[in-house]
């Protein structure tokens, strides 16, 4: 029996422990750690430790999962986690990145295998560098926190931290097996994409490894809109073909019981073409002007690759530590985004052909040291370590101009290319944490404090694009320092139940984006200038929440209060200069709090009644509400309420489930600016189905109908650009209608 725990009922919770207390006495042979409640996560503590030990909101989402939904990528990651989405473009760009609580972008620490994802970066109509880099069949599990994370994680874990763990050989290698072959195919009907991967893995006494190699191919996620015009009055999808691959190798060697080896080679890469006919003008009877777009194409191009080499050890039985890990690596990704537009026809014909480029390669390393000790009745854990990276970020925009009669021109209003938004920039981030985890009054009260402390510096280069774009203008260097506390508790008052609480500080440092962004252009009368007294974004979280967990059932209710400062607006006008230009400058403006309540539990059926054994009601609720202080406004990042309901029939060899997610209308919008109101989807209710049937041993069928009433709804994460209530387009915002999805996986 499964009861996954991304579950709530919430018409149950109340009466779920009552239940459960009841199966529990009925069934004293229940197998306690056989619960997936009790799995075991890392991320929130950097220990291994159960979610019911953490004084934190923590979803473990594990590679069966994966499989079981038919997770393609991040926004099917988390479909059924209420509280957290992903915002995404979709008329060209597609997915972005995780929200959680209400904070987005380079708010949120994505990461693989402790190492960070790329920054994300847009500026204009044709760069957008998200951060949708990892591809999520080489993962075995994911872990999510909600909430500042500083504290563990330094800078740009404001918001919470997504963490990605891919497969190791062991993985694999199980029960004295020596070797591995696994193949899968899949299909996607959300975006007709087609899958194919293959896994190998070896091991022997000392020595182990494993290579996965993924590809993928597709087209367009589907809208359903039903416009289907080839100008800006369309509201489907805009046509794509879609590429991507991805490879993970790791070589293990385990000189002894105690200690591992490990180097990964790991590499994604993605392209994607799009016709881009949401931006061409509707045909008139006049001849297009110069000014009017009468054809786009674009190619996306992004590639991510990384080596590291780790060491763990065990059992060293040393006063400073029990047991030690570290690793180096290099980290290289790159967006390459190219537009070709078409403008006007016959004499007034011209192409423009523009292209961006966002280049970031980072050196790190890592190592963690834990130790336990006792001082007296009370039992210590603790964790300490030392992260540091060196990054080196690039930015460009280039293109040229082709007018009817043949001359090229590099420039395009308001650009001569090429350009640089910001100077070549290389930051050196440097952090020192620890942390205990203190078990007193015989084990039922945990407090885990800790502190970090971060330093982090910007080097700004100006090479000569940026010099010949920004003459005159001074670039800074900045160093910044920043101190993180946190306090967690866990006070297990009843043999099932526990609260839990936490204060955590969260920080994000000035990005080298809006301490040195620079642009001048004398004809349209504008300039920005650097700001190198910015000072870092910061958090103070509070989360208080009680638990209940049985053989049966769990549930677990908290509530949150973020309160932000200094919040970092870019490109805020401030004035005009002695030349009469306007003068924009990134600033620390805004104040704002986040606050709201989550629910999740799950109750296995069949230990209420063995009549009712293989079923289970899983569910999750979450809400929310954020508001601008400086403004007094409402933020509009928040997400609506959403929440997720589910039943579930599983046997030993294969199980269906019916899962539905729900979602009021988005009432809190900031005032309208202009003569329309921003809009606001409406809620929404969906229903998926999906099944799975091992039909023989290592072989495994998945399918998933989605959108089984085939309903037009919008996700309000979709929306990332103003879209007015009386938009003639709104339905290019909308999810796919009904699709169907299937996996095939062998294995030997």
């Amino acid at each position: 029996m499964k009861i996954r725990p991304n579950a709530l009922s919430a018409a149950l919770w109340l009466a779920l422990p009552m239940a459960a207390s009841a199966a529990a006495s009925a069934a004293p042979d229940a197998a306690p750690d056989a619960r997936e409640f009790d799995r075991v996560q890392v991320t929130a503590t950097r220990t291994e430790r159960a979610l019911s030990d953490v004084a934190a909101t923590v979803d473990v989402i594990d590679r069966e999962q994966l499989d079981d939904h038919l997770v393609r990528d991040i926004k099917d990651l988390v479909r059924y986690e209420p509280g957290i989405s992903v915002t995404s473009s979709p008329a060209r760009f597609g997915l972005g990145g995780f929200r959680i609580r209400g904070l987005d972008a380079n708010r949120v620490l994505i990461q693989t295998d402790g190492i960070a994802m790329p920054k994300a970066f847009a500026i204009g109509s044709f760069s957008d560098a998200n951060r949708n880099f990892t591809d999520l069949e080489t993962l075995k599990r994911v872990e999510i926190v909600r909430g500042p994370a500083s504290a563990l994680y330094g800078s740009d874990a404001l918001g919470g931290v997504v963490a990605f763990v891919t497969k190791d050989p062991a993985d694999y290698l199980k029960d004295g097996k020596d070797s591995y072959v696994g193949l899968k195919f899949g299909y996607d009907g959300q975006w007709k994409g087609l899958y194919g991967g293959a896994t190998t893995a070896f091991g022997g006494e000392r020595w182990s490894g494993m290579v996965n190699i993924n590809h993928r191919q597709g087209q367009e996620t589907e809208s359903n809109g039903d416009v289907r015009s080839t100008n800006s009055t369309r509201t489907a999808a805009n046509p794509q073909d879609r590429d991507g691959r991805s490879l993970l190798g790791k070589l293990v060697f385990a000189p002894s019981e105690d200690q591992r080896f490990k180097l990964t080679v790991e590499g994604n890469e993605d392209s994607v073409d799009t016709n881009v006919l949401s931006s061409v003008a509707p045909t008139t009877a006049a001849p297009p002007s110069a000014t009017t777009t009468t054809a786009m194409k674009a190619h996306d191009h992004q590639t991510r690759a990384r080596v590291s080499f780790a060491h763990q050890m065990d059992n060293l039985g040393q006063a400073f530590a029990d047991d030690l890990s570290w690793q180096i690596y290099r980290q290289d990704s790159e967006t390459t985004q190219r537009t070709v537009e078409d403008r006007g026809r016959g004499a007034t014909a011209s192409l423009r052909d523009r292209t961006f480029n966002f280049d970031q390669r980072v050196y790190g390393l890592q190592a963690v040291l834990h130790k336990g000790l006792q001082t007296g009745t009370v039992e210590h854990d603790l964790t300490y370590g030392v992260e540091g990276t060196w990054t080196d970020t690039r930015q460009k925009r280039d293109g040229y101009q082709v007018s009817a009669n043949g001359t090229v021109s590099r420039t395009i209003l308001p650009d001569t290319f090429p350009v640089r938004d910001f100077p070549i920039s290389k930051t050196t981030e440097l952090g020192l944490y620890v942390q205990d985890e203190m078990r007193f009054a015989d084990g039922r009260v945990s407090l885990v404090p800790g502190v970090r402390v971060d330093h982090y510096e910007l080097r700004p280069d100006v090479d000569g694009i940026f010099g010949t774009d920004n003459p005159g203008v001074a670039v800074s260097d900045l160093t910044k320092t920043s101190v993180s506390p946190k306090l967690g508790m866990v006070w297990r008052f009843a043999d099932q139940w526990s609260l839990f609480a936490g204060y955590a500080h969260g920080f994000r440092s000035p990005p080298y984006n809006d301490v040195n962004l620079g642009f001048t252009n004398v004809m349209f009368g504008y300039t920005a200038i650097p700001n190198p007294d910015l000072k870092p974004e910061t958090s103070d979280g509070l989360e208080l929440g009680v638990r209940f967990s049985s053989p049966a059932a769990y549930v677990s209710v908290s509530g949150y209060y973020n309160d932000y400062q200094d919040f970092i607006e870019s490109q805020r006008q401030v004035g005009i200069n002695s030349q009469g230009l306007i003068v924009f400058q990134s600033q620390n403006v805004a104040d704002a709090e986040i606050y709201g309540a989550e629910l999740k539990a799950g109750v296995d059926v069949g230990q209420l009644s063995s009549a009712l054994e293989g079923w289970s009601l899983n569910s999750a609720v979450a809400w929310s509400r954020g508001q601008n202080k400086t403004e007094d406004v409402p933020l509009e990042s928040i997400d609506p309420l959403r929440a997720t309901v589910g039943i579930a029939f599983d046997r030993d060899t294969w199980g269906v489930e019916l899962a539905g997610t729900f979602a009021r209308r988005k009432d809190r919008l900031p005032p309208a600016v202009g003569a329309s109101a921003p809009f606001a989807p409406a809620g929404y209710g969906v229903l998926d189905l999906m099944a799975h049937w091992e039909f023989a041993p290592g072989a495994k069928l998945n399918v998933g109908v989605f959108n089984l009433g085939d309903r037009t709804y919008i996700d309000y994460s979709a929306i990332t650009t103003a879209l007015a209530t009386n938009s003639t387009v709104i339905d290019r915002f909308t999810n796919p209608g009904r699709t169907v999805s299937a996996n095939l996986s062998v294995s030997w």
